[in-house]
């Protein structure tokens, strides 16, 4: 593993062992930042869904709101990881170097 500050990292836990660079664990770590980041988007646009509905259903405009507001930020949050994800593709493309991969 790699040093970083002076320090063997696979020394400090038994997590550092099992990845042989510092970029394996961050590619690691990013890859699951962008499922992650999908599940929040998805259970977002169920929870602005059932917002936007409830309000509707009861005639409270500010919960529709809220509702509306909640699923136009999950859209924009879900653009944003995929248009990030792409730029990844794009440049380990251009780089030659499997950024996300194994």
């Amino acid at each position: 593993m790699e040093r970083i500050f002076a320090i063997e990292l696979q020394d400090t836990s038994e997590t550092f062992k099992s990845f042989p660079t510092f970029g394996a664990l961050v590619s690691v770590i990013v890859r699951n930042a962008f499922v992650l980041a999908g599940v929040i988007s998805f259970l977002l646009l169920v929870f602005g869904g059932f917002s936007v509905i409830m309000g509707a259903g009861a005639g409270d405009t500010k919960q529709l709101e809220k509702g509306k507001q909640t699923i136009t930020g999950a859209i924009a949050g879900l653009i944003i990881v995929v248009t990030s994800y792409w730029i990844v593709q794009i440049v380990g493309k251009l780089t030659g170097v499997a950024l996300l991969g194994p």
